[in-house]
């Protein structure tokens, strides 16, 4: 194995056409760059500095071996660089319904990132009740779950009105109704469908999508009606449905393993994001 002392000894000297400048620049003595030389010289069985030379060069050996050197000398550089920045070593993962992940909760994980380099946000959109789940697996050292009971250990909580919501301009439904749902175990779906069987309607699956803003393009695309969080339809042309009455609210909790250190700040940052999002859209 070359060893990337003698490596360096060896450029330098190379680079500098002098035993002497080259012992100036490796802050170094001349006969500890002679003996470095000399044992590089050893391991590759071959001169590599032609010293009759005036100033002194590389023989042809040592020319071959210059651009071997100069590469794993810059690979040993840009390694020692690299995990000389901090930036990203340690992870905060974090689990979050789709919707909550907007623009000022991204502005808060930007900011919560720029004040530290050192660690890297990883967050997870999923449906609510995967997400506890693996929260209290330990996947997750915060998540924020949609639930109808909330357990003791939330760090914060908030009301998530639910109405039913149709296209601005749909008019009067057919039987069977067409529903726009999020797949299998999303709450909203459980909600729909739960009400729908309790008013006794006949009903069918007319479109299932995997995001907030899928559900709500094909609502106002007019492909049916749907449950959904009040606070996020502004942006869309949908309306408040008048074939059933508001559904009760979930609620919005926080989860985290700590409150303190780098997590609980990030965990007061994205209740601050939340409480702002509650309040933009007229949650009491």
């Amino acid at each position: 194995m070359l060893d990337l002392r003698l490596l360096r000894t060896f450029v330098t000297v190379v680079d500098t056409a002098s035993f002497t400048v080259a012992a100036d620049r490796l802050n170094s003595t001349q006969s500890t760059v002679s003996q470095h030389l000399g044992r590089l010289e050893a391991v590759m069985g071959r001169p590599l500095i032609d010293r009759s030379s005036r100033p002194i060069a590389p023989t042809p050996s040592g020319e071959r071996l210059l651009g071997y050197a100069r590469r794993l000398l810059a690979l040993q550089d840009e390694a020692l660089s690299f995990f000389a920045d901090p930036s990203g070593t340690t992870t905060i993962r974090v689990g979050v319904p789709d919707d909550i992940v907007t623009s000022a909760t991204s502005r808060r994980f930007a900011q919560f990132s720029r004040r530290h380099r050192d660690i890297r946000l990883d967050v997870t959109t999923g449906l609510s009740r995967d997400l506890k789940t693996r929260f209290r697996a330990g996947e997750f050292d915060i998540a924020v779950v949609k639930e109808a009971v909330v357990d003791g250990d939330a760090h914060a909580s908030f009301p998530e009105p639910l109405a039913w919501f149709e296209a601005s301009a749909s008019g009067t439904w057919p039987d069977p109704i067409p529903l726009v749902t999020f797949p299998p175990g999303g709450l909203y779906r459980d909600v729909m469908i739960d009400r729908i069987e309790r008013e006794q309607r006949r009903w069918y699956i007319a479109f299932t999508g995997n995001s907030l803003a899928s559900v709500l393009s094909a609502v106002e695309a007019g492909l049916g009606v749907s449950v959904l969080p009040v606070s996020t339809t502004g942006a869309y042309a949908v309306s408040a449905s008048s074939l059933f009455a508001a559904e009760a609210p979930l609620s919005l909790s926080i989860y985290a393993w700590e409150a303190g250190g780098r997590v609980g700040e990030l965990l007061h940052d994205m209740i601050d994001a939340i409480t702002s999002r509650s309040e933009g859209a007229g949650i009491p």
